[in-house]
């Protein structure tokens, strides 16, 4: 699904401290500067925590609490050369932390801390971690300053596995005093919310290894590392073979965590290494073990990569985990396992529904079309939504496939089966291919597509109430907040517009980030987070 190339040189390490404004250094390394106020002083804000990808279980992109968020700031402009941004050339920013040079991971924030993903192109400890990696980064939610990160060794595979440079693209998941993260090494991984500060936790002791690599001299750990609580390696239980990058956002459910698992196939595009390993997987997030696996040979009808990340629906009649397949079904499963005929628990399915139009499959000879082709089929590569009861799911493919024929629906899902054919609520087939995630609040769903374009429907009949073209390709999915859009494209343009049924041109806002945008805007407690491919904006009134 991501991209397969630098999109722009990695910038230079900083090496003065940044003008008008305080500076976090981390741990022993002067390699990565963070810019604040000197202040770190905040005044109640009004929102809540975003402690998860889609901010929970419905994955639904909007934060209807969230008020007081600017309707506009500025980014500011470099120091010099340097890639660390002037303070005092921003407006309505509150802190900024550096990132690496490739930054797909969604921010999350819970428990006055944020954390996001990215690369180690711009080192944090110094001489300890130099090669590339993936990271994870914690943040302070009021004041930037730097706190642990979370250092994972490529697995070595190079572009068929874990591409290189790209940083960590799981968006981590907090439940109480844990995150959860699925790693490039196709791993999911406990780690303790307070990193080392607090000691070496939990079971897992050998931190060390880990950092350093298989095979490897260990890496004495330090206090602004990550304290591993346990790991669950996809490919040694459950024979995933990931394609590119592991790339899935954990949803956390009650002790339960839903995983997609990125199996894929391989280098060639031609064959599925692992037909028979599960494409989603439950397991207790207490202890990371394995409770349940699909098991409907999802991996055999894969078309190129499983990255759609969990949902989860519950009504007063209805609890299911909500799936995005990699063969263009959406499916619903049974929340609770139960034994396979071959003796493992397993994830019982109730129902599908092929998201592609049946001329996508089939041209008008009755012969089937091609994948990867502009009118083929897609697989689901956004992740669905629920929202009323519904379910919202739109198809894509991996951006260097280009743009090609794509589909919104809306589904009931009270059947079982196939339920293509009786349980859709309506079908938009304007939108192109989409790699982004929809978002509902006060009936109007928002949704963007691979070509740029953001359009606004009427979330109950899928009436459609305006588009309007950024203007560059949208990888990121639009948030929902205080009465705006926010959403960002890869020329770097973060672009607010009014949430409402006709769109006024004169009042859409554009920011230039000065670097691509591939992850999504989010908000916590009154706060905009704002994720470019080199730095976190934290965006608010002071």
């Amino acid at each position: 699904m991501l991209s397969k190339r630098i999109l722009r040189s990695p910038f230079l390490a900083a090496a003065s401290l940044v003008a008008c404004g305080a500076v976090a250094r981390s741990g022993d390394g002067d390699d990565a500067v963070d810019a604040k106020p000197a202040s770190s002083a905040a005044a109640p804000r009004a929102g809540s925590d975003w402690p998860q990808w889609g901010r929970d279980a419905t994955r639904n992109m909007a934060a209807p609490d969230a008020k007081g968020l600017p309707g506009t700031f500025d980014a500011g402009k470099f120091v010099g050369a340097s890639d660390q941004i002037d303070f005092a050339t921003t407006k309505n920013v509150l802190w900024i932390g550096k990132l690496g040079s490739q930054a797909y991971g969604n921010p999350t924030v819970a428990g006055g801390r944020v954390y996001v993903g990215t690369n180690n192109d711009v080192p944090r400890s110094g001489a300890r971690f130099k090669d590339d990696r993936c990271t994870i980064y914690c943040f302070d939610e009021k004041t930037g300053a730097f706190l642990w990160e979370f250092s994972a060794p490529k697995l070595g595979t190079g572009k068929v596995s874990d591409w290189e440079y790209l940083g960590m693209c799981s968006s981590p998941a907090v439940a109480g005093d844990k995150v959860y993260v699925v790693t490039n090494r196709c791993e999911v991984v406990c780690l303790d919310a307070k990193g080392m500060k607090d000691g070496n936790d939990g079971p897992y002791q050998d931190e060390a290894q880990y950092t350093a690599g298989p095979n490897q001299p260990p890496i004495p750990t330090a206090e602004g590392d990550a304290d591993i609580l346990w790991v669950f390696n996809m490919i040694d239980e459950c024979g995933v073979f990931p394609h590119n990058i592991t790339s899935s956002s954990p949803l956390v459910v009650g002790d339960r965590l839903w995983i997609s698992t990125s199996n894929g196939v391989d280098y060639g595009h031609k064959d599925m290494p692992s037909p028979n390993a599960p494409c989603l997987i439950l397991l207790d997030r207490n202890s990371g073990e394995l409770l349940g696996e699909e098991a409907i040979g999802l991996g055999t009808r894969t078309f190129h990569g499983n990255w759609s990340s969990p949902t989860y629906l519950k009504t007063d009649k209805l609890e299911q985990g909500i799936f995005g397949g990699p063969d263009g079904f959406v499916y619903g499963f049974a929340a609770t396992p139960e034994a396979h005929a071959e003796g493992f628990p397993a994830l019982k399915e109730l129902w599908r529904f092929d998201v592609n139009k049946p001329e996508y499959r089939v041209d008008a000879e009755g012969k089937p079309r091609r994948y990867a082709t502009r009118n083929g089929p897609s697989e689901c590569l956004g992740t669905p939504i629920t929202w009323d009861g519904k379910v919202y799911a739109s198809i894509g493919q991996d951006p260097e496939h280009g743009d090609g024929v794509g589909r919104l629906v809306c589904i009931d899902p009270s059947g079982s089966g196939d339920v293509t054919k009786t349980h859709q609520v309506w079908a938009y087939d304007k939108i192109r291919r989409a790699i982004s995630t929809a978002a509902v609040l006060d009936g109007m769903l928002v949704m963007a597509d691979y070509a740029g374009f953001v359009y606004c429907l009427d979330a109950k009949t899928g009436k459609e109430h305006w588009v309007h073209d950024t203007k560059a390709h949208i990888w990121g999915s639009p948030l929902l907040a205080d009465g705006k859009v926010v959403i960002g494209n890869e020329d770097g343009i973060l672009t607010i517009l009014p949430l409402a049924t006709t769109l006024d041109p004169a009042k859409v806002v554009e920011v230039d980030m000065h670097s691509p945008i591939y992850s999504s805007a989010i908000t916590a407690n009154g706060v905009l987070y704002v994720g470019t491919h080199t730095h976190l904006y934290a965006i608010g009134t002071k």
